[in-house]
């Protein structure tokens, strides 16, 4: 007597097992990875806000022949502060900026970013960068290539 023999209709159990082991695995990697990426991307946003300000107290130190007294928030050409998702304020006395962070991750709810102007050199304005951001992956986006 000849038995027929089944065409197989699916995935065994421990093949699935085996699928689910390796997905779990994956994501216990690839999460903090995911969490560190975009704490930085929210970082570079915060400092994207400080740019304009950047450029605006720039501007009005050069108007002004190289001093940042009265290089105010809403004054010369200084913007008032304007809420994003990552900046919560913005404040500019005397061509300092400080950057108060909305909660991006890690505690940096009212943290705060700060960019004092170190020296003016001709008509370039060179600054020094500062922040009460104590995480170090963020502080370390925040300081990378801004002091």
């Amino acid at each position: 007597m000849q038995l027929k023999q089944r065409a197989q209709q699916g995935f065994t159990l421990i093949e699935l097992m085996i699928v689910v082991a390796i997905i779990g695995i994956l994501a216990a990697v690839a999460l903090p990875q995911y969490r560190t990426y975009t704490t930085r991307a929210k970082a570079a946003n915060a400092i994207t806000v400080g740019d304009a300000y950047k450029s605006a107290v720039a501007l009005c130190i050069q108007e002004k022949g190289g001093v940042a007294t009265g290089c105010d928030l809403g004054t010369n050409g200084i913007p008032n502060t304007v809420a994003t998702k990552e900046v919560a304020s913005v404040d500019v006395k005397d061509g300092a900026i400080t950057l108060t962070l909305a909660d991006i991750g890690k505690d940096t709810a009212t943290k705060t970013i700060k960019f004092d102007v170190a020296n003016v050199v001709g008509d370039a304005v060179i600054w020094k960068t500062t922040t009460t951001v104590t995480d170090t992956v963020i502080k370390d986006a925040i300081e990378k290539n801004n002091t």
